[in-house]
């Protein structure tokens, strides 16, 4: 499949204002996309129209080949990923019960969820004593960690990062950079980043998308984005 997810003339509407206009888009298999651009651009609600939080009102979304089907819109989020900002952990649950929610939601085995979380945190570097620990007993990176491995659990073919980094300082954000991006040599996926920063985009993405008031202004390589900016807007961002 070489594009698992298409944008095919999407125009979405709030309150009778478009945030999106005419938006098209094919998403490449096993590359790592970054959707840049300044809040309100749009980013998050092109994101969340993937794993159908949002339908668009004009055009069709296609996920895995297939057209969005939203009314087994659930049977389609189990296979994707999806980390927000803050992580979204549940306090009252510890680590280790947190990262096995969606497979005890899937009817996975409890010795198939116990494996992959074992494989999951080796991944990530997470010491196996810190499954009995509840979030608050975590740093911000080792909170985005456990988030991280509970939207990768199921294996997705996509993975959803939604400004997912926005509240880390520098150094834990790196850190958290490098561990994607050593879950990506592992096991290659098609994975989609939300972000406003511009360093974070070049770091991360094998492909960006930039953004402004609902319209693609451009995509490409970070090298067609650095080097060829389509526009004034790009050549403004890129030099922020």
């Amino acid at each position: 499949m070489l594009h698992p997810v298409i944008f095919e003339n999407i125009t979405h509407r709030y309150d009778g204002i478009n945030v999106i206009k005419n938006f098209n888009l094919k998403i490449e298999e096993y590359l790592i996309t970054v959707i840049i651009g300044k809040s309100g651009s749009g980013k998050s609600t092109l994101l969340q129209m993937i794993n159908g939080l949002v339908k668009p009102s004009e055009g069709n979304m296609y996920v895995f080949g297939k057209k969005l089907d939203y009314a087994r819109i659930l049977d389609v989020r189990l296979n994707i990923g999806y980390s927000v900002q803050g992580t979204s952990l549940f306090p009252h649950m510890t680590a280790y019960e947190n990262i096995a929610l969606p497979g005890k939601i899937a009817g996975k085995s409890k010795d198939e969820i116990e494996k992959r979380i074992e494989q999951l945190m080796d991944m990530v570097e997470l010491p196996k004593e810190f499954k009995t620990k509840y979030p608050y007993q975590l740093s911000g990176g080792e909170q985005q960690r456990v988030g991280i491995c509970r939207a990768i659990l199921l294996n997705p073919g996509i993975f959803l990062l939604d400004e997912a980094f926005g509240a880390l300082d520098p150094d834990v954000k790196n850190e958290i950079h490098e561990k994607i991006l050593k879950l990506q040599q592992i096991g290659p996926r098609t994975i989609i980043v939300v972000t406003h920063d511009m360093r974070e985009a070049i770091r991360l993405g094998d492909r960006i998308v930039m953004l402004e008031r609902g319209e693609l202004q451009q995509y490409g390589t970070k090298g067609d984005i650095l080097n060829n900016p389509a526009n004034e807007f790009v050549k403004r961002f890129v030099s922020l």
